[in-house]
């Protein structure tokens, strides 16, 4: 990474913390993910860390993970999401997919496995080298629809552009998520629809997921998008009206 993208990435993490402390949304980055996984449990005990950000599921460390949680003013956690290397090991992401495919289900949901599939989309069978995989994002439904996920997601596509410049980011997104443009809000350029099908356990239902990605010229180019406006209303007018 050359000089000035690591400035310009670097003043894009800034501005993008200072929008969310703006707004009244302490940011936190850590590489702990047994402190991760005690937040989540504390804070956010609907929804477990999902497996592949879960430290007793997988090897995560400072060289491979990090994550980030916001806190209101009230000290209530409202926000996590994480990015963690995946080892393709100099095979496509495809090849990589098809063996691990169920080492990234989402999170709280009983699936039946067996029923379920990955179906590679004609990116994932190009995609190569260094690969981050971007998950875990959950917003309270306090600030939803408030446009805070725009510049929250932003900012961890940054740190790790930053952190490892990865030649893709990729992630998974539900079907009825990505239809109400979520993929593109977060700063995602690409999307695939029919990546995984995950059957529910003892159900006929299963949901679609759609592979959303970003290659590091993506990335570059997003860095230079201005984030002012991207966040609808400030967040001591949100909870007052809640109130």
């Amino acid at each position: 990474m050359s000089i000035h993208n690591t400035f310009e990435g670097a003043q894009f993490v800034a501005q993008a913390s200072s929008i969310a402390k703006e707004n009244g949304i302490s940011v936190q980055i850590g590489t702990c993910f047994s402190e991760y996984k005690d937040l989540v449990s504390t804070y956010r005990g609907h929804q477990p860390v999902s497996q592949p950000f879960d430290c007793e599921k997988s090897n995560l460390d400072t060289e491979n993970g990090f994550w980030i949680v916001g806190w209101n003013e009230n000290g209530e956690l409202i926000h996590t999401q994480a990015m963690r290397l995946i080892d393709l090991s100099g095979m496509t992401l495809s090849c990589y997919l098809t063996g691990q495919y169920s080492d990234f289900p989402p999170a709280g949901i009983d699936l039946d496995f067996a029923k379920s599939h990955y179906n590679p989309g004609p990116s994932a069978r190009r995609i190569k080298g260094k690969v981050c995989y971007h998950g875990d994002l959950w917003l309270s439904s306090d600030y939803r629809g408030t446009g805070l996920v725009n510049v929250l997601a932003r900012l961890a596509l940054a740190s790790c552009h930053l952190r490892w410049a990865p030649e893709y980011i990729i992630g998974f997104m539900i079907r009825n998520i990505s239809f109400r443009g979520l993929a593109e809000r977060e700063g995602y350029m690409h999307s695939e629809p029919g990546a995984l099908f995950w059957h529910l356990a003892d159900s006929e239902k299963f949901y679609e997921a759609f592979m959303v990605w970003m290659a590091c010229e993506d990335i570059r180019h997003l860095l230079t998008i201005p984030l002012n406006g991207l966040v609808n209303l400030p967040m001591p007018q949100i909870h007052k009206e809640a109130a």
